[in-house]
């Protein structure tokens, strides 16, 4: 009975340290992560009606890129971007290194095992028979329990730094696809002024064989023949400067796609198409999950947040097994005889009695780097909605203004034709025909650069909602 007494409180004592172990590797001393509150607006400042109406629909920022734009030569040039371009290519390398990165740091958790084996004897060739030769053969572990969670925290870490490079190779995409987009209305708007200017310079053509007809009947002076030459020169003077922005950015556009210098396809005549009156932008509580900078402050936020736990258990004893076992033998007939083996086991408690105060301040840096954190992520999410609603106000503005434009180069072509018309007929000086074809050049170049602004808000609009990342 005493025997099956002891016997039972033997294992009881077993069962509860055992209880305790298990208890304790489950155990983690730092703050569970929680997501930093920051007050979302009920719409976005610069939606109409409209688009407030239509927010159930499918956003736009969850939209393809190919469904946003769709001319083909744009679409052939960001799918060209998409692969070859090298800041996507790197953000896919960081990707992989941290991928690496975390298998390294989550292999702490576990046992370390490792083998070897050495042989001696007084002469090479008598290495096998010879009775004076040894040889060791041995296996040897060793295991630091994660008692605190001090590996799980620095895994943890480790893998929101993944999931954080993940999103930033999404944003990098997003960029990538805004940057071609715009440098692509770029070339068509120089393609545009380049064509104003050619056709603007065979008019002025004609006005100066007018004017020298006219001068040369005594009609008109010398001076309305000096006047026309220098309209002409001023168109002609804009050529090799329109070119030269048309090669240059030519070359920007093959670095985004990841090429040498040279040309690009942009043959489109068409005039810029405007973006939809109504966007459908989505709630702005959407953004939240949509926009990879916002993902990547977060994860930044929660590797941050999982640092306090590291710090935190390097407050508590550090707990180390090792064990090794091996075998041996003076001739090669006996090594590995069981008789020869050897084994030991060990263990360890290290706690840390006096740092200077490292443990602490370690504690505290991780703490108040949190801290920092919580802001630039609050701070992240304030400038996305910033984007979307600067966006959505040029999306509107900029329509307007392009409209107003649209009217100033009809008035301008008729007080160009109607001065053309009272300079051949000896009402007006040259004059009125130099001022009146000045500004219609210029108005023509101001409407170019209307539309390219009016077509680059959807450009802005749908970056800045988080689109072209999927």
């Amino acid at each position: 009975m005493r025997t099956s007494l002891e016997s039972l409180t033997r294992r009881s004592v077993m069962a509860f340290g055992w209880a305790v172990v298990i208890m304790l590797a489950g155990c983690t001393v730092g703050p569970k992560y929680k997501r930093a509150d920051y007050p979302v607006p009920p719409s976005f400042r610069g939606a109409d009606e409209a688009q407030v109406a239509t927010e159930a629909q499918n956003a736009l920022g969850d939209q393809s890129w190919s469904e946003v734009f769709k001319e083909p030569e744009l679409q052939e040039l960001i799918r060209t971007a998409l692969a070859n371009n090298f800041d996507v290519r790197i953000a896919a390398q960081r990707v992989l290194e941290q991928q690496a990165q975390v298998q390294v740091t989550r292999s702490q958790q576990f046992p370390q095992l490792s083998g070897g084996g050495a042989g001696t004897a007084a002469e090479p060739s008598s290495l096998l028979n010879s009775p004076i030769s040894y040889g060791l053969f041995s296996v040897s572990g060793s295991w630091t329990p994660d008692f605190w969670g001090l590996y799980r925290k620095q895994t943890e870490a480790a893998r929101a730094q993944l999931l954080a490079q993940q999103w930033a190779q999404r944003a990098v995409r997003i960029t990538l696809v805004q940057q071609v987009a715009t440098s692509y209305l770029e070339l068509r708007a120089l393609d545009k002024q380049l064509e104003i200017t050619r056709q603007t310079i065979k008019a002025r053509q004609d006005s100066i064989q007018l004017t020298k007809t006219l001068e040369r009947g005594g009609a008109a002076p010398l001076s309305d023949v000096r006047q026309a030459e220098q309209l002409l020169y001023t168109a002609t003077s804009q050529i090799p400067q329109l070119e030269q922005q048309i090669q240059q950015q030519e070359n920007t556009m093959n670095l985004l796609l990841g090429g040498n210098p040279g040309p690009v396809v942009h043959r489109m005549k068409n005039d810029f198409a405007p973006a939809p009156q109504s966007l459908p932008t989505g709630l702005p509580s959407q953004l939240l999950e949509r926009r990879p900078d916002i993902q990547q402050a977060e994860q930044t936020l929660i590797a941050a947040n999982a640092q306090i736990g590291v710090a935190r258990a390097q407050f508590f004893p550090q707990v180390s097994l090792s064990a090794s076992a091996g075998l041996g033998g003076s001739t090669f007939s006996n090594f590995f005889d069981t008789a020869t083996k050897t084994v030991y086991g060990s263990g360890s408690v290290t706690q840390a009695i006096f740092a200077g105060g490292k443990l602490r301040g370690q504690l505290r840096l991780s703490q108040e780097t949190e801290k920092e954190m919580v802001l630039s992520y609050q701070k992240t999410i304030a400038g996305a909605f910033r984007d979307v609603s600067n966006a959505l106000i040029a999306l509107n503005k900029q329509r307007a203004y392009r409209e107003e434009q649209e009217k100033l180069v009809a008035a301008a072509q008729d007080a160009t034709r109607l001065a053309r018309l009272r300079y051949q007929g000896g009402a007006t000086g040259y004059l009125e025909v130099l001022t009146t074809d000045t500004n219609l050049y210029a108005s023509q170049l101001n409407l170019v650069s209307a539309q390219q602004g009016e077509a680059m808000t959807l450009v802005q609009v749908y970056s800045a909602l988080g689109g072209g990342w999927k």
